[in-house]
């Protein structure tokens, strides 16, 4: 049988009806039936025998993550202080971090209930240490690197102790408490803690990236449920109250109250199971679906359980199927479902924990739509901008505010109300998603590539435009259709069929008399090359003294080794000399590989020479010049105006990076990423150039792709940071002291994207790999899709990072 303490727990421990005893060693399996209750608590299990049973431990005292199956417990038990893996139900394990969580046995009922910095990942090679100076680090080994302190240095700390109530305490020499988790809550409210302005809670991190939501009690004391600081979609109403919130406060019985300056409750909500004797444990957190719920731990059933949320409809969260997804119902309850697709070729249920945008295809780039584009109908449907929300309500008919969409080149859908308002709500951004229900009264409008007026009401993939989608049962019934109208319809599916093969007839004729005509306007072709590898494009092979022609004997010098020339057909190029050593197979092949990349911030590759003594590569011709021309040598005046300007052109580089990173066949990195190798052209579009050779013919090139991915994100940090401050030489910034001084300058609509790129450059340029975000999160950030925290407080440019920066 176990050995009790016989010593009685305090009053704080919930479980004072088990006669004031717990377990210290392990339970034999016979007598696991006496002690039910304390197993699935997980007192007893020996599993956690290497649970460190002790109330406070001295300065000194560390856990490493290469064992972190330690864990320091509270006296109840309850709780547990140490390492945390981030996993998913289905057993993705999303990085580890540090932090207290519940101590019930079950691996998924241990919720973590507080965060060092907030869910702040670490890798594997890292302690958590109660340093003898009195803080308490995070530092990650062998280079003694610390990723995260309590900053306690100066305030006498003795000791640290894990109290009953789930608050990790900093003791003093006077037994005062010098620093305490409960005072920076990071997604979960425990009973009697308190929650003030201007404290936050934030959802739960997923696949590394910050949540987007967050609960947060404002200045007035009102609390809500906010999508970064732009959209409210719940709150504590307040209206006939105006005295002075001092504090929100959740207790042990399940109620969540506002206070005010004389403690009296003024507002409140509760859990369903309030006054139950049998719920012992209880907690308030805001999920990563962005809902805030009361959950209390099931004895039975040995899993929590929801008491209250403050969001019934799921769909009425914002954004809570993410990017080009729209929530809706079938039988089992609310789902996601893709904006496009139909019929729906991905579905996900509530409750989910995950952002799931990843499942759906993105939308359509507009612009690189080879025809006119048409207005596809979502009925029953509204849609709305995630970021920027900037939708704009308009007075207008149905067919109207469908007009105003189609007519205006800055509209990406529209959404009418059909509740008699006549009201036409507007957005300007391609990040959409939405909700629909049958009972929901409003049509929506989404702006598509051009497909025809007879099947553009239906769910239609932007890629094949010109494919007729069968109608769904919805829409049958809806508009009762008979079988002749069926008839009619396959019928209308035939003629257009027909109409596509003769198209494409067309179109195939025309190719080839097009490209009959290019090959006789070229100078040399690829001719032969051509033949033997089919991967190379109408890219032209010129010879030295053909270079020399075309560049007027290189009469026009933009830039070292750079010269401006024509083509025989009057295109504009720029031939840059080149120094790479390869065979002449390796580098036709690297230079068919990037005439084969098409993106709107890269800039074309139109030909190349390769001899003995002369190798060049033809771009194609940038009239704006280089960015640090215009960067360092516009007006003082121009700099302070366009700062619009300048994260439009930190974005195209990030996008052009992702392509090259993620979005080709192979990765490839830049590998020389700094401002004069991104060309301006005369929209001020960034075009990113001297790409991908480095990568393709630098020696070992497929083990050396990820360094210099890598490498990419330093450099590109470097590059936001200038262009933000407009200062070539950013080793002399005051790191600490940079966004509060680009706030001064800025006016309220343009601070907070600039303090995101400043937060995202500095965690581009973090001394460890591991720590840098990949640049797909960049251009999430970047674009306002994602949230960034704060980079590490320690964070200082180091000799060796201006080194590297520079070789």
């Amino acid at each position: 049988m176990c050995e009790l303490w016989g010593r009685e727990l305090n009053s704080q421990t919930p479980f004072k009806h088990f006669g004031g005893k717990r377990c210290k060693g392990c339970c034999f399996h016979e007598f696991a039936s006496v002690f039910a209750v304390i197993l699935l608590l997980g007192f007893c299990f020996c599993a956690v025998c290497d649970e460190l049973a002790m109330v406070s431990v001295p300065l000194g005292f560390e856990i490493s993550m290469i064992d972190r199956s330690k864990t320091w417990v509270s006296q109840n038990g309850v709780f547990a202080f140490g390492f945390l893996d981030f996993s998913s139900k289905d057993g993705y394990v999303d990085g580890y971090g540090v932090g207290v969580r519940y101590n019930l046995g079950d691996k998924f009922a241990n919720l973590p209930i507080w965060t060092v910095g907030g869910g702040l990942r670490v890798p594997e090679n890292s302690t958590i240490r109660l340093n003898m100076d009195g803080r308490l680090v995070l530092v990650e080994n062998p280079s003694g690197l610390i990723v995260w302190s309590s900053n306690t240095s100066s305030l006498g700390v003795q000791k640290a102790t894990l109290l009953n109530s789930g608050n990790l305490v900093l003791i003093g020499s006077g037994g005062n408490v010098v620093w305490e988790s409960f005072n920076s809550p990071t997604s979960t409210l425990l009973p009697g803690q308190s929650f003030h302005f201007p404290q936050t809670l934030r959802a739960p991190s997923t696949k590394s990236i910050t949540s987007y939501y967050n609960f947060v009690i404002r200045r007035s004391g009102e609390l809500a449920l906010v999508w970064e600081s732009n959209v409210t979609y719940w709150r504590a109403h307040l209206t006939s109250y105006g005295g002075f919130i001092k504090e929100a406060r959740f207790d042990s019985t399940g109620v969540l109250g506002l206070l005010d300056d004389s403690s009296k409750i003024v507002w409140s909500i509760s859990s369903k199971d309030i006054g139950d004797p049998s719920v012992v444990l209880r907690h308030l957190r805001i999920d990563s679906d962005g809902n805030l719920r009361i959950y209390s731990w099931d004895n039975a059933a040995l899993k929590w359980k929801i008491g209250w949320q403050a969001v019934e409809n799921q769909c009425d969260v914002f954004g809570s199927c993410g990017l080009y997804s729209l929530c809706g119902y079938n039988s089992r309850g609310p789902i996601c479902d893709c904006l496009y697709e139909n019929p729906f070729s991905w579905e996900k249920d509530f409750p989910d924990v995950d952002m799931p945008s990843s499942g759906c295809r993105k939308m359509v780039d507009l612009g690189n739509c080879k025809t006119n584009t048409s207005m596809m109908v979502l009925r029953h449907t509204v849609l709305y901008g995630l970021y920027p929300p900037l939708d704009v309500d308009m007075m207008l008919s149905e067919q109207a505010c469908k007009e105003y969409c189609s007519n205006d080149s800055t509209c990406i859908a529209v959404t009418l109300r059909n509740d008699g308002s006549g009201v036409c709500t507007v957005k300007r951004t391609s990040f959409i998603s939405g909700y629909r229900n049958p009972s929901t009264p409003a049509t929506s409008f989404l702006k598509v590539c051009f497909v025809p007026e007879a099947v553009s009401a239906q769910g239609v993939h932007p890629h094949h435009t010109a494919k007729a989608i069968p109608l769904s049962p919805i829409e049958f019934t809806e508009h009762g259709v008979d079988s002749k109208s069926f008839l009619g319809a396959i019928a209308l599916i035939v003629f257009v069929t027909g109409s596509v093969f003769v198209s494409i007839e067309i179109l195939v004729v025309l190719f080839i008399y097009r490209r009959r005509q290019i090959k006789a306007q070229t100078r040399i072709p690829f001719g032969k090359d051509a033949q033997m590898n089919p991967h190379y494009s109408v890219l032209i092979r010129l010879s030295y003294e053909e270079v020399v022609e075309l560049t007027a004997n290189f009469g026009n010098q933009l830039g070292p080794s750079i010269y401006e020339g024509i083509l025989p057909n009057k295109m504009p190029v720029i031939a840059k000399v080149l120094n790479y050593v390869a065979t002449e197979k390796d580098f036709k092949m690297a230079v068919s590989t990037l005439g084969a990349m098409h993106h709107r911030n890269l800039v074309s590759v139109k030909g190349f020479c390769f001899e003995l003594k002369h190798t060049f590569i033809l771009y194609e011709y940038v009239p704006n010049g280089s960015l640090d021309n215009w960067l360092f040598k516009m007006e003082q005046v121009q700099k302070e105006q366009n700062w619009r300007q300048r994260l439009d052109i930190a974005f195209g580089v990030a996008r052009a990076l992702a392509y090259l990173h993620l979005e080709c066949q192979q990765c490839i990195a830049h590998g020389n990423l700094k401002l004069e190798n991104v060309l301006l052209d005369e929209s001020l579009v960034p075009k990113l150039t001297d790409f991908g050779l480095k990568s393709l013919l630098g020696k070992e090139a497929a083990s050396s792709s990820e360094s210099l991915s890598e490498r990419d994100i330093y450099m590109f940090g470097e590059l936001l940071l200038q262009i933000v401050t407009g200062k070539r030489d950013i080793k002399d910034i005051n790191v600490q002291d940079l966004t509060n001084n680009m706030n001064k300058e800025l006016k309220l609509e343009e601070s907070e994207g600039v303090e995101r790129a400043v937060r995202i450059a500095l965690w581009c340029m973090q001394n460890q790999p591991f720590l840098r975000p990949s640049i797909g999160e960049v251009v999430k950030v970047l674009e306002g899709t994602f949230s960034v925290d704060r980079p590490p407080s320690t964070f200082t440019f180091t000799q060796d990072q201006v080194e590297e920066s520079q070789s």
